[in-house]
């Protein structure tokens, strides 16, 4: 009898890197085995709550300390465990989360941070200089208008604002001392959409000119779309920065953020997480990387799906002057969205977030209507919650002019497609049904 030739054992450390599994496959599991830290006897990657770590000998610190933020080459130092000293510098938790999160985001690299403008903040801190100047997209976060406007100004970097949908616009406002292109798609709150791949193919153009130490890097905020629903790096961006505590997160209980990008940037994010000290917490990273992150997908698709459907409930309302919303037929950039906007699987991702405006005589009246709208939900809708942030499993209302965008001034709003009326619903796990009773009933009242 002829033998059968035994099956070779399966090395499920070459797993990790083998591309016969999905990428939502891996955001459950991750790396399972990592060099960063033997947990094999755990389902789930145990939480740490040290703040600093025990040495054996001083040069065992001391070479801690080399090791720190240190390349050769492109390529990490050693793949042998890192020897761990302060939670500042780095520890188990973050790190196995920034080894998801690049993957998720087909990038080399990601450094996590306390919060998305932590994030935010680092990617641009890393990538600016006294005499640089910033092109940003008219429209942004109030926090990041901010941050450009008021702070900016006070390390002598230029920020231009312009309208980068028209793409003509970026080429006419880059100058010599041009260093990045920022911007959010979707755009909080109008949730316009920006061309990604259109946006790095002008920027590839204009480097070729340029010295490597004078080179212009695409900066993403892909918060709203999350990396199911979009890989600005797989575009042609250099760096996406993320909130984690939005979608990723997805509970509403743990801030955070995270930038990913090319290899050689670790070090430098890593040394502006030090010195600044916008440090994710432990038991933050903990929550994103088991509960969040493996969630992500599941909880995705049936947001979106659920925003499909309220969009379209909202959109042949009589009381409402216009959605937006990237998955309608109608909407002015379905195309874009279409093309840009795709899951893991290349499925069509138009995410969980709706911007709508309430009809008024006037944008004042507009405004008014809103707030009663918004009120009424706050106080009498069950499953719709007045209140900032987004990404959550309950679904959450605002009024951007007055709260999230409240830092840009009225007439800027205006000027950059914010209207006073406008509304923005993050769609979370609630039965459909449910939502819109809930938003008809509101309707009802104004």
């Amino acid at each position: 009898m002829k033998k059968t030739k035994a099956k070779p054992k399966v090395n499920r450390k070459e797993l990790l890197v083998s591309n016969d599994y999905s990428t939502e496959t891996h955001l459950i599991y991750g790396k399972a085995f990592t060099e960063k830290w033997d947990y094999s006897h755990h389902l789930v990657p145990p939480i740490t709550a040290s703040a600093t770590f025990r040495l054996e000998s001083a040069q065992r610190g001391a070479q801690g300390f080399v090791d720190f933020a240190h390349t050769i080459e492109g390529k990490e130092v050693s793949k042998k465990a890192p020897i761990y000293i302060y939670d500042r510098l780095g520890e188990p938790n973050k790190d196995l989360l920034e080894d998801n999160l690049a993957l998720a985001e087909s990038g080399d690299a990601c450094v996590t941070f306390s919060s998305g403008m932590g994030a935010v903040s680092a990617a641009l801190g890393i990538l600016s200089a006294p005499g640089d100047q910033v092109i940003a997209h008219r429209t942004l976060y109030g926090c990041t208008y901010e941050l450009l406007t008021l702070w900016y100004p006070r390390y002598n970097i230029d920020v231009k604002f312009v309208d980068l949908v028209n793409l003509k616009n970026l080429e006419r406002a880059i100058t010599h001392a041009t260093r990045v292109v920022y911007f959010e798609t979707p755009v909080n709150p109008t949730l316009e959409l920006i061309d990604i791949e259109a946006i790095s193919k002008i920027v590839g153009v204009e480097n070729k000119k340029r010295k490597k130490q004078n080179q212009i890097s695409v900066v993403v905020d892909n918060t709203f779309a999350t990396p199911f629903g979009q890989r600005p790096i797989e575009l042609g961006a250099d760096f996406v920065v993320h909130s984690l505590t939005k979608n990723i997160g997805g509970f509403g209980t743990d801030v955070g953020g995270a930038v990913v990008g090319p290899l050689w940037s670790r070090d430098r994010l890593l040394l502006y997480r030090k010195d600044f000290g916008a440090v994710l917490g432990t038991k933050n990273a903990w929550a994103a990387l088991v509960y969040g992150l493996p969630t992500l997908a599941t909880r995705l698709r049936r947001q979106q799906e659920t925003a499909c459907e309220v969009a379209r409930f909202l959109s042949g309302h009589p009381k409402i002057e216009s959605v937006n919303y990237p998955g309608l037929e109608n909407s002015k950039q379905h195309a874009l969205a279409k093309k840009q906007m795709r899951d893991f699987d290349g499925n069509f991702a138009p995410g969980s977030m709706i911007y709508f405006v309430v009809k008024g005589r006037t944008p004042e009246d507009s405004k008014r209507r809103g707030e009663k709208l918004i009120n009424f939900l706050a106080k009498d809708a069950y499953t719709i919650t007045l209140a900032v942030s987004l990404g959550n499993i309950r679904t959450l209302v605002e009024h951007p002019g007055s709260m999230t965008h409240a830092a840009i001034p009225a007439a800027e709003q205006l000027k950059n497609g914010i209207d006073p009326g406008g509304m923005r619903l993050s769609m979370g796990l609630e039965k459909v049904d449910d939502i819109i009773r809930d938003l008809r009933e509101a309707l009802n009242k104004i």
